[in-house]
């Protein structure tokens, strides 16, 4: 035996003491094997529970056992605290195991006696009911401490009746088994007591049943639920009850975390706040280090809150644990490094804090002591020299975790603008003409606003001076407001959104600002308000590739192969939430069109390889695996199938409303059959993927497409199979493909798919490109072509005489330059290869000048008239308009574009303005 450690243990707490005067043979038994050096596995402390108790039919001496136990085990765990043999997370967690196994015993012992009873409960389809329980709190979150209460709450799948000769419905038979629970953990014998339960926080509180059906909780909480109940709901942890107690778990958490972002919660914290405050002034507990300022509820309220608010889409904040959650909170950004630092410094304190209070007597308490001998005893155990010494490292830790608490909480409603509501009125009055005056009118006395329930209303006039300040501080005040009232009429039901913006006033100048510039943006943030959300973490930064691949994977991890509607919103979110990050750095932060273009391109791509790799999964788990042609196996790491883009995603040139064209290859042995129980041929197998990868993708739902995708430039066109054989794309492209097929293959590119297919791809691509061709021929076939889309697509005579330039289709716009770049090649590349290697425009012409085909002047100026053209092109899409732009703004571009195009490709072309 330690003689130091065991005396350090009896100092800090008397309980401890008094064990061991009771229990002196049974705890040495434990010195003599040296347990208290080591932590104890969750299989351990359930097998301990159950070789304790095992063949005990005597519920005296069950009960005289497991307290025994317990007392055992706390006198471990307070030596192993005093000690610091153990750390917080560790003794927490062995403290809610024991709870766990303890639970789980009485639940079995108390079973047996009512079946004999009354039988076995049945319900209305046919099945016996267990009792399901779920754990709330501390021990939800398996983070119990050394004299915790355990909070629980029972319940049921079913009703129905028991099947015994003295009959109960199946709602008695469980609230029975409940009491029986309650009496075999908490009933104080000669041995004391196991667990203190509380049962307080089932629907309605004390007063009501017991136990409560699946049904009837879901419509308590759907129809009754209180915001504190979200909080409490979120550390909910089912301890008993198999799937049923899961398919229960899984029914609360569209109420604990909202499908959007969810500011409500703000205000439901500060309430709650409002409420501990005024229990703590009535109680004088303000050395409560769990109620009182900067105590552990105020920690685990900045935690809750985040996780309130964004739990529905980030799902990684959805964990039960505190310190868990708040290393996540940093990792996505809601709070700094430092924050997240000052606040697990501080929680792991004062929950060591609350273990050296609790040990000294096994009591629920959190209150420091006043007592001088008892104050002694919990300094030294925390290994201070004096009261004083401790008191001003705990006063410095909970005055962090107050500074991050009132930061989060301080009420931004209540922070008015600057200037009176009708002052404000009035001067945005004065910037409108009577068209945005009576929309405004028409707004406020509308029959939209008079169905609105009275919190939303008010919630509407609170936001609304906001509104007015950020709108006067825009350079174009009416325009915002006409931009911006159809999102607000969309939203004001929804008035989260509302809050939202109040709270985060940054987040309100952005979207002003934005609008002024888009209208697109505010289009989508009008018809899906989810996207909302990005305003308030967002940092101008352009998403990066490896960040996109990292957050769809981590989003899609989270959810099962068949649920297919949730794979669909996670996609269609992920894709809009980061076009729009990407709308704001274009818009606001400046950011370069080919950066801005990069980005565009990397969150297709990365969209595509995300459903290709669901698509793959959901056939290859209904079918099985299909043979590559060589043989072996397909399996989610050697897929042998690949998508190509072309176009624009081929170019890396993506604009915010590119639709993608693809096509979809395979390598796979079309004759055998896969390895599932529900076999069919690999050319099947091939076809189901693509069409489960479009189905992906393309179909419309409450949250839009992911992309409209156009799958026509594939060999045959819409003829033509949608997935096609490597071998068969081949000889296609050198026997039977147009020359205006070889040029849409100029800007294909291998974006997604199995790595060697991707390269087998891109190897072919070359050897396409790099056949031998007539230069006139080329030059001919380009030529038809390119006077197709101009007579087609370009402007008519009349809008030409009106001086309208299309930007894209007309004579020197960015079509006559894609064709350039294109017939430099295919007619050249036959000479030089190295002209083939890449699929975007610009480098094409770089390239062409390295080789010769063009001087480095022509090159340049080149580039210089297709980048001009295509941040216009941009600015345009943002702005909602058309590519039909003043020509005369554009001749100084038109015309050097023009007179390559004559040298280059049509020597009789003439260009001049009046000649439109």
């Amino acid at each position: 035996m330690n003689a130091a450690q065991l005396q350090k243990t009896l100092r800090a707490s008397q309980y401890a003491e008094q064990v061991l005067s009771l229990h002196r043979e049974i705890l040495e038994q434990d010195y003599a094997v040296d347990q208290f050096q080591s932590s104890l596995s969750t299989d351990h402390i359930h097998q301990w529970v159950h070789t304790e108790l095992f063949d005990i039919q005597n519920e005296t001496q069950w009960m005289r056992s497991l307290r025994l136990l317990r007392a055992r085990l706390m006198f471990r765990w307070i030596w192993q605290d005093a000690n610091v043999l153990i750390d917080v997370v560790t003794l927490t967690r062995e403290l809610s195991d024991f709870a766990d196994a303890s639970i789980n015993a009485a639940k079995d012992f108390a079973r047996i006696p009512l079946v004999a009873k009354h039988g076995e409960p049945i319900s209305v389809s046919g099945h016996v009911q267990d009792l399901i329980v779920v754990a709330m709190g501390k021990l939800g979150a398996q983070e119990l401490n050394l004299s915790s209460d355990i909070d629980l709450i029972f319940a049921f799948d079913e009703q129905g009746e028991t099947n015994g000769r003295k009959c109960i419905d199946v709602q008695q038979f469980c609230i029975s088994w409940g009491q029986k629970i309650i009496y075999l953990l908490e009933h104080i014998t000669a041995e004391g007591f196991v667990f203190r339960v509380d049962m307080r926080l089932r629907p309605w509180g004390d007063g009501s049943a017991l136990a409560i059906s699946h049904v009837a909780l879901e419509k308590y909480l759907s129809q009754h639920g209180r915001e504190w109940e979200r909080y409490a709901w979120i550390k909910a942890r089912i301890v008993s009850g198999g799937q049923h107690g899961k398919d229960l778990l899984s029914m609360t958490r569209p109420f604990v975390f909202r499908k959007y972002v969810d500011y409500t919660a703000f205000e439901a914290m500060r309430e709650m706040k409002v409420m501990i405050a005024r229990e703590v002034a009535r109680r004088n507990i303000e050395d409560d280090i769990k109620l009182g300022a900067g105590g552990i509820r105020e920690v685990e309220f900045i935690v809750q809150v985040f996780q309130l608010i964004y739990g529905g889409s980030k799902l990684e904040l959805q964990d039960r644990q505190c310190l868990v959650s708040l290393q996540h909170l940093g990792e996505v950004g809601l709070l700094d490094e430092q924050a997240v630092i000052d606040l697990k410094d501080a929680y792991l304190f004062l929950r060591r804090v609350e273990h050296a209070i609790q040990a000294l007597n096994d009591q629920q308490t959190q209150s420091l002591p006043t007592e001088p001998d008892l104050q002694a005893r919990i300094f030294e155990t925390l290994g201070f020299e004096n009261w004083d010494a401790f008191k001003i490292d705990l006063n410095d830790k909970r005055q962090k975790v107050i500074y991050q608490f009132e930061n989060l909480i301080k009420d931004k409603a209540q922070d008015s603008p600057t200037e009176g509501f009708e002052h404000l009125e009035q001067k945005l009055n004065d910037l409108l003409d009577d068209h945005a005056k009576n929309l405004i009118h028409e707004f406020w006395y509308g029959h939209a606003i008079k169905k609105l329930p009275a919190k939303a209303v008010q919630r509407l006039k609170e936001f609304w001076p906001h509104l007015i300040e950020a709108i006067l501080q825009s350079n174009k005040p009416q325009v915002a407001l006409l931009r911006l009232m159809p999102l607000v009429e969309s939203v004001m039901r929804r008035t989260v959104y509302l809050v939202m913006l109040i709270e985060s006033k940054g987040a309100l100048q952005r979207l002003v600002k934005m609008s002024t510039v888009s209208p697109w943006i505010c289009e989508e943030l009008t018809h899906y308000p989810v996207l909302l959300d990005e305003f308030l973490s967002m940092d101008f930064e352009l998403p990066k590739r490896q960040d996109l691949e990292d957050s769809l994977r981590q989003q899609l991890l989270r959810i099962e192969i068949d649920q297919v509607e949730d794979q669909m919103r996670v996609l269609r979110l992920f894709k809009k939430s980061n076009v729009l990050t990407v709308a704001a750095s274009d818009v606001l932060a400046e950011s370069p069109l080919m950066r801005v273009s990069d980005a565009l391109t990397d969150i297709a791509e990365v969209s595509v390889q995300a459903s290709l790799n669901l698509a793959y999964q959901m056939i290859a788990k209904k079918h099985g695996y299909p043979l590559d042609a060589e043989g072996k196996r397909c399996t989610l790491d050697c897929t042998a199938f690949a998508v190509i883009g072309y176009g624009k995603l081929g170019g890396i040139e993506l604009g915010y409303g590119s639709d993608l064209d693809l096509v979809f290859i395979h390598y796979m042995d079309e004759q055998s059959d896969t390895d599932g129980l529900k076999p069919i041929s690999g050319f099947e197998f091939a076809m189901k993927v693509g069409q489960k990868l479009m189905s992906l993708m393309t179909t419309q739902t409450l949250d839009g497409r992911v992309y409209e995708i156009d799958t026509r430039l594939r060999p045959s066109g819409e003829a033509g199979l949608l997935v096609t054989s490597l071998k068969a794309f081949e000889q296609y492209q050198m026997k039977n493909a147009w020359v205006w097929e070889h040029q849409a293959i100029v800007r294909a590119r291998s974006i997604a798919g199995e790595q060697s297919l991707r390269e087998k791809f891109e190897q072919l691509r070359c050897r396409v490109l790099t056949l031998p061709r007539e230069e006139e021929k080329v030059r001919a076939e380009v030529l038809n072509m390119r006077q197709k889309m101009k007579d087609h697509l370009g402007s008519s005579k009349e809008q030409k005489k009106d001086g309208i330039f299309h930007l894209k289709q007309d004579a020197g716009g960015i079509v006559d330059i894609e064709f350039m770049a294109q017939y430099i090649v295919l007619a050249w590349s036959g000479t030089n290869p190295d002209l083939a290697h890449y699929s975007d425009n610009v480098r094409i012409l770089e390239d062409a000048a390295k080789a010769r085909c063009l001087s480095s002047d022509d090159a340049s100026a080149l580039i210089h008239a297709y980048l001009s053209e295509r941040v216009e092109s941009h600015s345009l899409a943002l702005a909602n308009q058309n590519m039909q732009v003043s020509a005369a703004q554009w001749f100084d571009t038109r015309e050097v574009v023009c007179k390559l195009w004559q040298r280059l490709i049509d020597p009789t072309a003439v260009f001049a303005l009046d000649s439109e």
